[in-house]
């Protein structure tokens, strides 16, 4: 197997960039689909992008009152609802969380998550030949599969370095 990108930034790489590099990112994809990146959805992936860890909904609000009012959870909720239609953001499942996703995939794309127990940071890699192998074990039973996730917990190389 080929040397792959690594999946969790390192603890000191350049945050500001990373988010502004996200920023940019949603920019690009709202643009080309002609989506309105209108300010609270940019303020709910700043939030977000604030960190590499999956954030809860009340998470969000919580970050976003540091700045600004409070927002309504529904105002919330149907930012994060634009995000992930738009694949900028990812719904982590076991955490009932979501995370800013900066790739360059489609919706159909499908990844792997990799949710380190100990700094909480999530990681994702491609996992398209898993995903296909269990979308067919699932249509030979007759089951009509729309959306698997994979969801892998462990720990990340940075905190299997500092133990």
């Amino acid at each position: 197997m080929t040397s792959a990108k690594p999946a969790f930034p390192a603890p000191d790489h350049d945050h500001g960039r990373c988010t502004a590099d996200g920023i940019s990112h949603a920019e690009r994809i709202c643009e080309t689909r002609g989506q309105k990146f209108t300010p609270i959805r940019r303020q709910v992936l700043q939030a977000l992008l604030s960190s590499h860890r999956p954030l809860g909904a009340y998470e969000v609000i919580d970050e976003l009152a540091r700045s600004m009012p409070r927002p309504a959870p529904i105002t919330v909720y149907r930012a994060l609802d634009f995000l992930m239609a738009n694949g900028l953001v990812h719904r982590i499942e076991s955490r009932n969380a979501f995370l800013a996703c900066a790739h360059d995939h489609d919706a159909v794309s499908a990844v792997a998550f990799l949710i380190c127990e100990r700094c909480g940071a999530v990681g994702e890699i491609p996992a398209a030949p898993v995903a296909q192998s269990l979308n067919a074990a699932a249509r030979a039973t007759g089951f009509a599969p729309k959306l698997s996730v994979v969801e892998i917990t462990g720990t990340c190389a940075h905190c299997q370095k500092a133990a």
